[in-house]
This record gives structure tokens, sequence and C-alpha cells, in this order.
């Protein structure tokens, strides 16, 4: 195949092969105007692989842009003999996905995975080339999944070239940001000339040539199609030359006059491939031929070589596809759709029999909206929520009754809210809001709108908004009312003091406890969020009891996992509200094992950080990194924004100021922009302690600054004053010290024993002399090292020390602070470390600074498979957490060996030290 003016392009194509066939992968996206070459690119591309690769080529089609994965179907379907070599959990939501099995909706991540490992598993015998051609058409779910797949693609021996038609002013799918881009544009000069003498027979004026090159902006296609329309006069010298504007439109309104010069036959039956959209032959001849349609029309020599029927339905260019369809009238094409939805199998595919169905309606009929909505559901148990929302969004358009109408339509927002569309929720919650037929419905309008509001923005005014809906809830139905406070309440709880007035913790918290109570016995998570309220607005010691009743029953009561997943960060929070660090790290474990099985990355990220912040807090910095590295894996998977939490606790406690300050920084400026205020104050505590470990005393103290005056002893607010005091302390403030003390003696509650009483004694040791503190020291160090709290536990021997020194007790301060500097360097808590070796050189003391070993030659994501496959993962176990592919593992595994000049997994062990014992294996 000649491409003019495109040796550039072929030879990027070819780099790209060249990539793949040693072993790595490779993805280029392909963006222009219609008809500037893209198709042609990849089709140049499918010669060249063949016979070295093996080939898959789909496109995108309008038709189809509401079934869910029917695009990915397309490409996996060739391939889906490898299925049982794929682990189970993935094989499943494959499956389920595709309608080869019923379940529960996979999420779509795992259905990502699962198409990564699938890629994988077939380029293990040969190379695989995926050629995706009209992205723009491709099913939302579909496009998901495929970019998720493109960015996770690294040693497969895979090959994705998308090519995706731009839109003028329009912004870039951000399903496909971020991965390497070929923009294509016109070709000029000596090359587009020559193109164009290709297409006319006789002589080409040259001023006639330039005019057209440029009118055409250099579009190939144009180039070849629109000299078909111009007579021999215009081409020898240029006499009535019409200006063609845009290059796309004017080869769309080109190919519709050729279209119109068909005989009807031919255009009837190009009007039922254009509606068809899966270029299914029997599908369309069954369809002709209800119609009066017969073989003839089809003849090449009668469509002019626009449509071709062999064994697929192909037109000439997508343009035509277009121009057939839109050039037909509202008529004509519901006759087409019809006829369509009559030849289709309603066993086989009812989906796409309801579709045409439904095109073919020209006003309200209850018999296809209720077929859209079983294909609504369908859709939907397989994971496709924005074809689930398109399909009962026309499900709702064709319904008479109202009160029906108004919950298709509620229906279809809760589908678009789960697929991530808030602007189009939101713009049908606004079309149902118009014809709500009580006031309950009314309520259950403001719910979801406030529930678009949270999901969409972590701050703002959601936490309002899901106030209001529960206040109208409140008479209504007391049950729901209930649940939406509790959405509230979470939503307050992320936007901090940066939630508008009337959505602060506190105002939630007193409007919930103001409401109807309900009459039945509460459930285990209902019992929590009554805690919580106690909690915000009486304080922990009047909340403790509640909120311990409310876990243990957690933890023992079968609830479901969608229970979990929603309330579980309630949980969470309530742990460590009440200083129960093994409650808290049950919880989470429990959340994310959950959060794992059931494939649900939109909750995962938050409970690895709390995981994260608890392995932190024991002293196992190794486990917290492994968990944070999977944090990082499944937000970058997602596209999620989320406060990174554990990594940010991890970061401070490491003490490597310029890493750290940057994270933090860089977590203040986004929570911020988007309203999440306890994000912000996370982010000043963890700015604390870093300070504080480095003994940058003032600024340690201008970070820890008062976080969210409406939440007064919730987690943050109470965990920052131990740092204030510190910094207080040693900036020479007792002022400010003996305040912040007082604030915390009257909120923190921390018990006669454990985390928090460890806490307070080593707190207040610092704020007292003589024999006071020294008791109270003593029992800081002995409470916290019951506990397992070894990064507090470590912090307490070295306050202790410390005060020791300045007491010139210089032996006993020896042993503190040596005991301090041990713990931090086995932790790797560089910054503690080096504080504690400072006080222990002033003791008169020579210790080494530590030194960094050949583990600093491994990247982040090499050390963290080294030290899974270290603890016994198995490959696929590690892919599966990573959200890799095997071959990528093992691809990794290879480069560490070599780092670290070993063989084999055996040799791990030796060159990584094993974990600190650190509690309860995390």
């Amino acid at each position: 195949m000649l491409l003019h003016g495109r040796n550039d392009e072929i030879r990027a194509l070819d780099q790209l092969f060249d990539s793949v066939r040693t072993g790595h992968s490779a993805v280029l996206i392909i963006r222009g105007e219609a008809g500037v070459g893209k198709t042609a690119l990849l089709r140049h591309a499918a010669q060249r692989a063949t016979p070295h690769f093996r080939t898959g080529q789909i496109a995108g089609v309008e038709a189809e842009a509401e079934l869910a994965y029917a695009g990915l179907h397309q490409l996996c379907a060739p391939m889906l003999d490898h299925l049982d070599a794929i682990p189970e959990p993935q094989r499943s939501a494959l499956r389920v996905a595709f309608g080869l099995a019923a379940g529960q909706a996979p999420d779509r991540f795992l259905v990502g995975l699962a198409t990564l490992s699938l890629l994988a598993e077939v380029a293990g015998s040969r190379p695989l080339i995926c050629l995706i051609d009209d992205v723009q058409w491709l099913d939302a779910a579909s496009s998901e999944i495929l970019g998720f797949v493109a960015r996770r693609l690294a040693a497969e021996s895979v090959a994705m070239v998308f090519a995706v038609r731009a839109q003028p002013g329009g912004p870039d799918d951000g399903r496909l940001a971020g991965l390497p881009v070929m923009t294509l544009g016109g070709i000029a000069g000596a090359d587009a000339r020559a193109l164009l003498a290709t297409v006319v027979p006789g002589r080409l004026d040259p001023r006639v040539c330039d005019r057209v090159v440029a009118e055409t902006g250099g579009n190939p296609l144009a180039l070849l199609e629109l000299p078909r329309g111009m007579s021999p006069a215009e081409l020898a010298a240029g006499f009535g030359l019409p200006a063609v504007g845009g290059a796309a439109a004017g080869l769309e309104s080109h190919y519709a006059n050729r279209v119109r010069a068909l005989p009807a036959p031919t255009q009837q039956l190009m009007l039922l491939a254009a509606c068809d959209g899966a270029g299914d032959v029997t599908t369309v001849w069954r369809a002709a031929a209800g119609l009066g349609i017969g073989f003839d029309a089809a003849r090449p020599e009668v469509t002019d070589g626009l449509l071709e029927i062999g064994a697929q339905v192909r037109f000439r260019h997508s343009l035509v596809r277009s121009a057939v369809y839109r050039s037909a009238s509202v008529a004509e094409r519901r006759a087409a759709h019809e006829a369509l939805a009559q030849a289709t199998d309603a066993t086989t595919d009812p989906d796409r029999r309801a579709w045409h169905r439904a095109q073919a309606t020209a006003g309200p009929d209850e018999d296809v909206a209720r077929e859209l909505e079983r294909s609504a559901g369908r859709a939907q148990a397989r994971g496709g929520f924005a074809a689930a929302a398109a399909l009962l969004e026309r499900s709702a358009g064709l319904t008479l009754e109202p009160a029906v109408r108004f919950e298709r339509r509620l229906a279809a927002v809760r589908s678009h809210l789960r697929a991530g569309a808030f602007d189009t929720a939101l713009a049908l919650l606004a079309a149902a809001e118009a014809e709500t037929p009580d006031d309950l419905a009314g309520a259950r309008v403001a719910l979801l709108r406030g529930q678009v509001a949270s999901a969409s923005d972590a701050g703002g005014d959601a936490p309002l908004q899901l106030v209001k809906a529960a206040r109208r809830l409140e008479r209504l139905d007391t049950a729901l009312s209930r649940r939406t406070y509790s959405d509230a309440w979470n939503a307050a709880m992320f936007a901090g003091h940066l939630a508008e007035p009337g959505g602060r913790l506190l105002e939630v918290c007193t409007a919930a406890r103001a409401g109807p109570q309900p009459d039945v016995p509460l459930r285990p998570f209902g019992r929590l969020l009554e805690g919580l309220l106690v909690l915000v607005t009486e304080g922990r010691t009047a909340a403790e009891p509640m909120l311990r009743d409310a876990l243990a029953s957690l933890l023992v009561t079968g609830l479901p996992a969608e229970n979990w997943l929603h309330h579980g960060v309630m949980a969470a929070t309530a742990a460590a509200a009440v200083w129960d660090l093994d409650t808290w790290s049950q919880v989470s474990t429990r959340q994310v094992t959950l959060a794992r099985e059931l494939g649900a990355l939109a909750v995962l990220p938050t409970t690895l950080s709390e995981m994260a912040v608890v392995a932190t807090l024991r002293g196992d910095f190794e486990a917290a990194a492994r968990l944070t590295a999977e944090h990082d894996a499944v937000t970058e998977a997602t596209g999620s924004r989320i406060v990174p939490y554990g990594a940010l606790l991890l970061a401070a406690y490491r003490g490597h100021p310029d890493d750290a300050s940057a994270l933090i920084e860089a977590t203040t400026e986004d929570a911020t922009s988007r309203g999440e205020g306890r994000g912000a104050d996370y982010a000043g505590w963890c700015a604390a302690i870093l300070n504080n470990s480095l003994g940058r005393y003032a600024e340690a103290l201008a970070a820890a600054r008062p976080a969210d005056p409406c939440a007064p002893g919730l987690l943050v607010s109470t965990w920052m004053l131990p740092e204030r005091i510190e910094a207080a302390i040693r900036c020479g403030e007792p002022e400010l010290a003996r305040a912040a003390w007082a604030e915390f003696e009257s909120t923190a509650n921390p018990g006669k024993q454990g985390w928090g009483r460890g806490i307070a004694a080593r707190t207040e040791a610092m704020l007292r002399e003589g024999e006071a503190a020294e008791g109270l020291f003593t029992e800081a160090v002995e409470q916290l090292g019951r506990t397992g709290v070894r990064g507090e536990q470590a912090r307490a021997h070295l306050v202790f020390g410390e005060w020791l020194r300045r007491e010139n007790r210089r032996g006993d301060a020896r042993e503190h602070l040596r005991t301090a500097h041990d713990m931090f360097a086995a932790m790797s808590a560089d910054g503690f470390a080096e504080r504690a070796r400072r006080e222990l050189l002033a003791t008169g003391e020579h210790v080494r600074r530590k030194q960094t070993g050949q583990r600093a030659e491994l990247t982040a994501q090499e050390l963290h498979i080294a030290r899974l496959a270290r603890d016994g993962h198995t490959n696929p176990e590690i892919a599966g957490e990573l959200y890799i592919s095997t071959r990528t593992v093992e691809w990794h595994l290879r480069k560490v060996f070599t780092k670290l000049g070993i063989s084999s997994r055996r040799g791990l062990k030796g060159a990584l030290p094993a974990r600190v014992p650190a509690g309860p294996d995390l």
C-alpha cells in the first residue's frame, strides 16, 4: 500500500513493531480529522503485521455506542480460547461482562485487569497487535477498559494502536489522556499533488491543483474523493470550482450527493447497514428481505464502491455511513430500524433488538419502554453502567405514565452516577424534578443531587445538599432519612472546614440528632452512626461505649459486603477515635479483602490508605510501602484523585525532607482546590511530624495549626495537639503548649491504658518537671510498648532521653536514646533516627550515620515486587495486586535479580532484610 506523505508516520509504526518484537509493549494514539488517513495507517499496520504478529482489529460504530462492552467483546471474542489460562476472578469478570455467564456486576477495572491478562496470554506465543479504529464511537465501557489496559502494558509483547477522530475545539477523550499521540495533519507539496494526480485522468491545471490542496487542507480522502464531482472544465481550468469548507463536512456532503444518485433499493440497503452498526450480514439481508430489497441492490457496479457486503458489511469510509444516516429522513430511519428490529433474534440478541425498536418508535410505547428497561438491567448486571443509563433514559422518554417515567429517570440518574457522568446525571435530575409526583419523590431527587455533588467533589456544598435532603425525608421516610444523614456525615467529614455553612460536621450531627429516631432496633452500622453523632456533639467520653459496642457487633455479624464497602470508612474512623488500633486494623483489613475479592477499585484506594496508616503507626514501614504502592497502582489505573493518607504519614515518619515536603505541598494544594478539608488538615499534621523529626520546631509549630474547629476532638484535630505541644515547648512557647494540652485533656479521652494513654503520658511529661515528668515518661514507654505502636514508642524513648540529658543524667539518657535510635533505624525512620543520633553525640557516644545499601538501585516498583516475591507471593498474585500482567512481573523480577546479583527468588531473602515484627500481620 502506497501512502503519500506519510514516511515519518510509517517509520514511527515500524519502530513500534520493532519494540514489540523484542518483548516490550507499545501504545500509540493516531489523532486527526475525518479522512486524514488514520484508517489507511491502520491498514498499513495490519499488512505490516502479517505474518509475524497476531492481529486484532475493531472499529467503533455510532449505532453500538450504547451497548456495554460491544467493542471490547468484538476484540476479545477470537481470543476467548485462552480464557481458561487467566486467574479465576478475572475470568469470571470477563464472562459476566460479555454476557457469557450470570453473576454480580464486576468492577470495570477488574474487567480491565482480565483483559490485560488475556491479551498478555495470547501474546505469549506470538506478539499481538490490536488496531482500534474510530475510538470516538466505541461504547464507554469498552473505551474505558482499553484505556486502562494501554496504561498497564509493559513487557507483554502487545501493541495497541488507536485511531480517534479529532473534534475541532473539543477536549481530548480523558480515557486515553496521557498516552503517546501522533497527530495527523494534511499532506502538502509534491505528495498532495501526486495523490491528486492518481484520481484525475486528464489535464490538471496547476493553479486548480494548488487551490484544491489548500481548500481541502491536504486531507487525503478529500483529495481522492472531491475531484469525482468536478467537471473536466473545472479540473483543467478552474471554471466554477466550489469552495468546500471543512474537509470532513465537504466529504460528508460529497458522499451524500453520491448516495442520492444511486437506485432507491440500494439507498434503502445502505440505510439498513448504517442503522445496524454491527456489520452482521445475516441480519442486514433478513431486514432487506422484509422490505423487498434483493441482492442486486448490493452489486459493485450499483453501489458506486460506497458499500461492500461480503463476509461483513463494510462502508468505503465511516463518513459514508454518517452521510447515509444523516441524509435520510426521520421516517426513513424509523422504517429501517423497525426492519432491523424484526430481523434481530430476540433470544440471542435482545438488547440490540430493543435498541432498534426504541429508535423505530415515534411516541410513547410502554411495551418498548419495558423492553429497554430489561436491557438496562442486563447491561447493569454486566457492569455497563453507561449503557444502562442510556437505555433507561430512552425508556423514560417512551413512557407515558408520569410516576413510572419518574422512576425510570431516577434509575437512569443512578446509573449515570455510577458511570461517573455527573453532568448528564444532573441534567436528567432537572427533568425529573420538573415532574415530581409527590414530596417523597422531590426529596429523593434532592438526595440524588447531593450524592452526585459528593461523588464529583469531595467538598463544596455536597454535605449541605445531603442534610437538606435528609431533613425533607424525615417526615416521609425515616429509614431513608437516616441513611442520607450517614452519607452527609461522610461527606462532611471529608469536606471538613471547607464545607459550606450548614453542612459542616458539627451542624450535620446536630441536625441528625434532632431528627426523628428509627422505631426499630438499629443494625451495627446504624448504631455506629449514632455513636459518631454523639462523638462530635458530646465528645469521646460519651461516645466511646456506643462506638466500642457497635464496632464489636460489626466484627462478629455477617453483614453484606455492600454495607462494608459503603460504610467501612466510618467504622475505621470510629476505631481510631477511641484509640483502638487493633480494631482499626481488623476493620481496614476486612474492607481491603472484600474490595480485592469483588474488584471494587473505587473503594480500594481509601481502604489501602487506612491499612497503610495503621502499618506506619506500628512501625512496619515495609508493609506500609507495599500498601501505598498498591494504592498508587489502583489510583493510576482508575484515574481517581484521592488524598494519599497512607503515603503522607509514611513519608513524614521516614523523614526525607525533599520527598515528603513535595508530597505534602502537592496534597495540600490539590485537597484545598477540591474542597477536601480533611485532606488538607491531614497534610498539615504530617508536615508537623516531619518537621519535629528533623528538629525544625518553628516550621512544625506553624504546620500544627488548629484543625477543623467544627469537628472538635475528631482524629486530626486531636492528633495535631501533641505535635503542637512538642514544637511549642522546643520553641520556648510554654503558654501555647499548655493551651494545647488543656484542649487535648478535655477532648481526647485517651483512657487509662493503651495507645491513647501512652500519647497522653508522653505529651504531659514534656510539660512537667522532676519526678512527675519522669513517672509520666516511664508510663508512656510502657503503655506504647504494650500496644505495638512502635513509632510512638520510639518517640517516647527519644523525648525521655532528651529530657534525661538536659537533667545531666547522661548514662540514663544514653539508654533511652540508643533504644530510640535503634528502633528508628530498624524502621527506616531516618529523620527521627538522625535526631536521636545527634542527642547521643551530645552525651558523648559516637553513632554512625545510616548507610544506604544496594537496595537503593531498585525502583519503587521493583522493590515492591521483590518484597512480595520474597514473602512467597506468586507472580499471578503479584500481578493481581499491582494491576499489571504476569509477564510484566517476570520482567521486573529479572531486572531485580540482575541488580541484586542473585539468580532466583531464593536469593531475595538474603538480599532484602526481613520485615520488622510489628504486631499483628498486615
